[in-house]
Order: structure tokens, then sequence, then C-alpha cells
């Protein structure tokens, strides 16, 4: 079930609060149960089959878990389910992946597996995991079944995150003061929910159309039209997924669960560790406790600093995605990440401004490489750019741009009417504008989420209803496939 679909907001969503607050009020475990059924529920929805594998892989991990706290090897006991979780993560990803180089490489012709990856899977065995090492590191002092299901399965994080410390989560799921309906937080939470909604299907959704033309008319669109479609693409990516964690934030908002930041306003980066420590941070601080450090960290000199960001963004770029793009675009940003190392020790330190358009230029190139199909597209894709040879902007990517609700607000403001009219890509260069202004002036929507006023209030009403008018068929989210 996707966040930005009518059975989520106007169903799903209203009936899963309402009936968590009333079994809280018969007991604590009645609410619970509430969570767990509702996210199996969610999670089903979606794809029924893959459900037995998530089951399959709750029971042996908690098992483990069980284990870890009464057997002397718990070293031993932590370490078997972690292989397991990521061999079923590689196993579900990657086997059509090898097969395919396989046979490419040595002239076979081995029969694709028929596989269906099961959703989510990144992102719950990445949860898997923090969860069996906390109970190895006596974070969790006491395994208990319906608390480490509820972890796993807790419907506003489960598809797509944000990465959460399962104490953290623990904590909260057990307090008795946050088992009563919080006013504020539904306000909040609606608040937050509604601006996420807003994000995806009116930017993030208009930007995906124009990329689509863009890939749909490979041999057709013009270098103009690639270095117009790469920021597209740039600003996609972002809408899509900043607008889900937002949504998912206000979501569990709504539940008196608080969700960890995701993003904070990445595009303000001024270099490409500094985009790290800002995008898709669960993520971040998840590959650094359980990967960086324990492989050494910066402790062991400058040589084993390099070879263990290196192992970091590799294992970034596998957990994205089965393609030579997605290893190739992990280990570009983990040189890049290393170049900066060495840019930040430098007496003479680069002009900001100018170190924020490298850095964003930077991200822009891998973004690319991010969405091709495959790397020599991509590189063929920056050749046409670079050549520069046809500076007009195809009609077919400045019509992507047109949406239902133009005509309402030309209406209503004449003025737009006539730039729309005397200006040829007046809409798309209203959105380029627009998103620019959103990524770089307004602080980050999580840092604001408690602030409540009436402006506010209001602008988030009008987000709602408009995203929900945006809706046409179900949305889906560019982080759904991984």
């Amino acid at each position: 079930m996707q966040f930005s679909s009518y059975i989520f907001i106007l169903a799903f969503l209203p009936i899963m609060v309402l009936v968590y607050f009333l079994l809280n009020k018969i007991s604590i475990t009645a609410g619970k149960i509430a969570i767990i059924a509702g996210s199996v529920i969610f999670y089903a929805y979606t794809d029924l089959s893959t459900l037995v594998i998530l089951g399959i892989s709750l029971g042996i991990n908690f098992l483990f878990a069980k284990l870890i706290e009464r057997v002397k090897w718990k070293k031993v006991f932590m370490f078997i389910p972690v292989i397991i979780n990521v061999g079923l993560l590689l196993y579900y990803k990657y086997t059509n992946f090898v097969i395919v180089n396989a046979n490419a490489w040595f002239g076979k012709d081995f029969p694709l597996k028929e596989l269906i990856l099961p959703i989510g899977i990144s992102f719950f065995t990445f949860q898997q995991i923090a969860y069996i090492v906390a109970v190895y590191r006596n974070e969790i002092k006491k395994t208990d079944a319906i608390d480490y299901i509820s972890f796993i399965l807790y419907f506003p994080k489960l598809l797509m995150g944000p990465l959460m410390d399962p104490v953290d989560f623990v904590e909260q799921y057990n307090n008795a003061a946050l088992k009563k309906v919080d006013w504020n937080n539904i306000a909040s939470g609606l608040k937050i929910f509604s601006f996420g909604l807003l994000k995806k299907l009116l930017l993030a959704d208009t930007f995906a159309r124009a990329v689509s033309w863009g890939f749909s008319n490979y041999e057709a669109a013009t270098p103009v039209d690639w270095i117009l479609v790469t920021l597209f693409y740039t600003f996609e990516i972002y809408f899509d997924f900043s607008g889900y964690s937002d949504m998912a934030v206000g979501i569990s908002k709504m539940l008196n669960i608080t969700l960890p930041i995701n993003f904070d306003s990445p595009y303000k980066a001024i270099s490409i560790r500094d985009f790290w420590k800002r995008w898709h941070i669960s993520l971040t601080k998840f590959l650094t406790k359980y990967i960086f450090i324990p492989l050494g960290g910066s402790r062991k000199g400058l040589l084993f600093t390099c070879l263990n960001t290196m192992i970091v963004f590799l294992v970034s770029g596998i957990w994205h995605g089965a393609n030579w793009t997605f290893i190739l675009w992990g280990l570009l940003h983990g040189a890049f990440s290393i170049l900066d190392r060495f840019i930040d020790k430098s007496p003479k330190k680069i002009f900001e401004p100018a170190r924020w358009l490298l850095t964003f230029i930077i991200v822009n190139v891998l973004w690319l490489l991010f969405r091709a199909e495959s790397v020599q597209q991509w590189v063929d894709i920056l050749k046409r750019i670079v050549t520069l040879g046809n500076t007009t902007v195809s009609d077919g990517l400045i019509t992507s741009f047109s949406f239902p609700e133009s005509e309402f607000l030309f209406k209503i403001i004449p003025f737009l009417g006539k730039l729309n009219t005397v200006s040829h890509g007046f809409i798309m260069n209203a959105f380029i504008v627009a998103s620019f202004i959103i990524c770089l002036i307004p602080e980050n929507n999580y840092r604001n989420k408690d602030k409540i006023s009436g402006i506010a209030m209001v602008l988030a009403a009008i987000a709602f209803v408009w995203g929900v008018t945006c809706l046409g068929a179900e949305s889906v989210f560019v982080y759904f496939n991984f």
C-alpha cells in the first residue's frame, strides 16, 4: 500500500489511528497488536506472496535474538543471523544480476531465476540486523516478541524507512504517556504529512514525467534537453524520497512515535561528505555504525580510512540495486568523499559558493548515473551534454510540465496566465525556480514539525487538498523499488 493512495489516506490511516488509541484504553498490548495487524494488512495489500518470506525472516531472527540472550557464544549467534539476512538480500536482489553477467562474460546461457523481490527487503533487512546487534550489545535488555515484530513491521517505516534505532523505538513504544491521543501531535503530523504529499504528487511526479520523456526520447533529445533532464531527476528523487519521509514522520507523529530525521536540506551541501550528512541520514548512520566503525573507522591511519570509506560506499551502491550503475555510483561517491578529506585539510579553503556549485554539479551527474539504464548510456548522455551541439529545448519536454491545476491558477491569478502566454516554457521554468527556492532557502520540514500556527495549518490544508486532487492512479515512490 502506498502512502499516496486514496485507500491509505481516506481509509487505512484514519482507521488505524482510531483503532490504535481505542485499543490502548483496553491495554497497551492490545494497542501493539493493532499496530502489528495493521502493518500486516499494509504490507500484504501490495503483494501478499512475499508476506511468507517476511514472516520466515521474522521467525529466524527472533529465534537467534533469544539464543543470544541465553548462550555463551553470543558473537557466533549474532553473526549467523546477520549472514542469513545479508545472504537473503543478495539472493533476491543479485542472483539474476550475477547470472546475466556470467552469461555475458563466459558465453553461457544459464536461465534466469523467477524471483519475486520482497517489497522493502533492503530496509527491513537492515532493521533486522540493527535489532540483532542491539540484543548482542545488551542495549535491549529483554527481547519481547510483540515489541520485536512491531519494530520490524511498523508500517510508517516498513517499506522505505527511515531506518530507526531499535532501542529508541522500543522505549517510545512502551512509554505509557504516549498511549493517549495527543491532539498537538495529530495536528503536527497532519501538517508534515500534507507537505510531504504535495512534494510527492505535485513536484516529484511532475519532474518524473519530464525525466520519463527524456529517456523515452533518448535519441531525439538535445544536449540542453539532457542537461535539464539531469536537473529534473535531481529534483524528482529529492522531492520523491523527502516527500515520503515527511509523510512517514507525519503518520508516526499521529501515533506519538517520533521517527529520526532523514533529510536536512541536502542540496545546501558544500561537499560530498556534507551531502551524505544531509541525504538519507538514517542510512548514513547505519552504515557508519555497523560497517565503518567496526572496520576501524578513521582510527587506523589515512590509508585504512580511505579503504573503509570505499567499502561503505560500495555497500551503499550494492544495497540500492542490482546494476553496475548503482555500484559505480557508490564507488564514485566514495572517491569524492575521500577527495573531500584532502580538500578539508588544505590551508586554502575554496570559496563556499564555488564549493556548493561544484558539489551540486557532481551530485547531478551522479544522479544521472543512478537513473541510467546502463553505465554506457550514462557515458553517452554525458558526451552529448559536453558537445552541446543543439541548444534548443524540445517541445515534448516543455509540455510534460502541463498539469490540470495550471488552468485554474491562471484564472485566479491572471498575471501568471499572461506570463504563460508570452513566455515559452513558463511552467517548466516556474517549477525549476520554485524547486531551487524550496531546496535552498527554508529550514527543513522535520526541524519545524512541532511548530503549529494558523498560517502553517492553512498552508497544510491547501497542500492536503491540492495533493489529494493530484491523485490519479496510485503514485509509486522511487525507493519503493529498492
